[in-house]
């Protein structure tokens, strides 16, 4: 009888320690959520540089794609295209001359066309226009983009193989 007695009182006392030690306190949560509130603000700036690059990358390809699709329906349809590049609009348009054919790109939130190469002495900022004609070689055109932290990519076309490529610039 006694040693049921023992028992009873040695499984109460364990059943009070678990008591009293299970769960957390306010203070203990509080704290669990400053640090993870300092590593969120730690880690929002790499993130959105990280976002802001890969939008940059996108349009870089986009752009690309664009180019190299224009290029190619000038030789494959015989068909004299024309590009436009609006700046202030961010946009980039292809047009057959015979207005059957129309593409436009626009460039994504925080990338913006900083300019068209070769810059030309007429050239006003706004609109810039080139003539894709089929037979003829691919013309020297390049477009330069940035984002918001001042990263950049240029999109130009090689006049010798026609084929549009990305180069990575350094950031001034």
């Amino acid at each position: 009888m006694q040693r049921k007695i023992k028992r009873q009182k040695a499984k109460g006392k364990s059943q009070k320690c678990l008591r009293s030690e299970s769960g957390v306190t306010l203070i203990e949560m509080l704290i669990v959520v400053g640090i993870a509130g300092v590593m969120a603000m730690v880690a929002l700036p790499a993130f959105s540089n990280g976002l802001d690059n890969m939008r940059l990358s996108q349009a870089a390809d986009s752009t690309a794609g664009f180019l190299n699709g224009a290029l190619n329906r000038v030789e494959r349809r015989q068909q004299v295209m024309e590009i436009t590049v609006s700046m202030r609009e961010n946009v980039m348009l292809l047009r057959s001359a015979d207005g059957a054919f129309a593409r436009k790109l626009e460039m994504p939130d925080g990338v913006r066309v900083d300019s068209v190469l070769p810059k030309t002495s007429a050239d006003t900022g706004e609109l810039r226009h080139i003539l894709l004609f089929p037979g003829a070689s691919a013309p020297r055109i390049g477009v330069q983009l940035v984002n918001r932290r001042g990263g950049r990519r240029t999109v130009s076309v090689d006049p010798i193989t026609g084929v549009p490529k990305i180069e990575r610039l350094d950031n001034p």
